[in-house]
């Protein structure tokens, strides 16, 4: 997911996406840990939308302490 396509969400699906993420991202490290994951890459990539997703939440909550 691209950092422009994360800036239009709303708040609420910006928190919504991020527990998503993060219950992807725990299965994925259990799918690795039992040895069926078939994308190992994938847990990269779902690490950098999570940290991507709390920038842009923390950029949004810094704006508005402003």
């Amino acid at each position: 997911m691209k950092a422009v396509e994360i800036r239009n969400l709303s708040e609420k699906e910006l928190s919504e996406k991020l527990v998503d993420l993060k219950a992807e991202l725990f299965h994925l490290r259990f799918q690795h840990a039992i040895n069926q994951l078939e994308n190992p890459k994938r847990i990269k990539a779902v690490k950098k939308d999570i940290a991507r997703i709390s920038t842009i939440i923390k950029e949004n909550a810094m704006k508005n302490v402003q």
